[in-house]
């Protein structure tokens, strides 16, 4: 394994997006092989580093790629901890042994739906990076009058505090009165964006789930607050969905896992069937044998 950015390197083996990582450098919470980290610093195969109380070893690859599909439910939020000590989307996903698991983007505590988690860092931040420009959509009920110049004006685009805001698309779903549902599409995830950019033109949302982020839909069936892991197949076409080059070491390394796996198991027949045979001609030559008996008196 060549040199390789710290950030990059951490961010690959599931410590956290690039920016989480260089945030986490600034405030000299990183060290390698016991030395403070700066922003710019390399390792490679080998080294030592510390990320707060955790400790790890620079590895060339992680051992597999996973992502998680997760249907958020409202009450939850998006942070590895609450110092108010409510229910976290972490708190409903198994830990791992090794590295650990990045949320791609977020929801706020009172939105729902569709939450993906990875453990390699290089896809998580090309999901989250503007740059890329992925498509995230969202079930939105609104409350309030939604004209014709509304909806020019959401396509066309608001400038808030923050910055320029605009959805991509919006498509009526339809609703009875003055609760009305919508599908919005937008290729930013900026803070309570939909919420606001509704809000901008005095019409409240009362409901807000994401049903899909890139080319994952949410499942009709992953019950809310459940989970669901995608195969080798579907996290390919993910990459490919988004542009994402696919290392050709994890096919490698998988064809090597799959080659120990079946030797192993070869092995296990061969000596498992022997150790049988030898256990059952063992017991079919006890029970052959007579029980001793006393001495016969004459």
């Amino acid at each position: 394994m060549s040199q390789e950015r710290v950030q990059k390197a951490l961010a690959r083996m599931g410590f956290g997006s690039r920016r989480e990582i260089e945030r986490l450098i600034g405030e000299g919470q990183i060290r390698i092989n016991g030395q403070l980290a700066k922003l710019g610093d390399h390792v490679t195969e080998g080294d030592k580093v510390n990320i707060g109380n955790r400790r790890t070893v620079i590895k060339s690859e992680v051992n597999r790629i996973r992502v998680l599909l997760y249907n958020k439910p409202e009450g939850e939020i998006c942070t590895q901890k609450d110092e108010q000590g409510r229910k976290t989307v972490f708190d409903s996903i198994s830990k791992l042994k090794d590295g650990r698991w990045i949320s791609v983007g977020r929801l706020d505590i009172n939105s729902s739906g569709l939450l993906l988690f990875t453990n390699y860092g290089e896809l998580a931040n090309h999901l989250m990076h503007p740059s890329s420009e992925i498509e995230r959509e969202y079930a939105v009920r609104v409350h309030g009058e939604v004209t014709k110049e509304t909806i020019k004006q959401l396509l066309k685009g608001v400038e808030l505090e923050d910055g320029f805001m605009k959805f991509d698309q919006i498509i009526d779903a339809g609703g009875q009165g003055s609760n009305h549902w919508y599908h919005v599409i937008l290729k930013e995830g900026k803070n309570r964006e939909v919420r606001r950019l509704w809000q901008s033109q005095d019409v409240r949302v009362s409901r807000l789930t994401r049903v899909r982020y890139a080319n994952l839909v949410l499942p009709r069936d992953l019950k809310t607050g459940a989970k669901v892991e995608l195969s080798l197949d579907e996290i390919k076409n993910l990459f490919a969905f988004v542009k994402l080059e696919w290392p050709e070491s994890r096919d490698e390394m998988a064809k090597e896992r799959s080659s120990k796996a079946k030797n192993l198991s070869i092995k296990s027949q061969l000596y498992g069937s022997r150790s049988q045979s030898t256990s059952s001609k063992t017991a079919r030559a006890r029970v052959g044998q007579k029980k001793p008996t006393g001495s016969r008196k004459k």
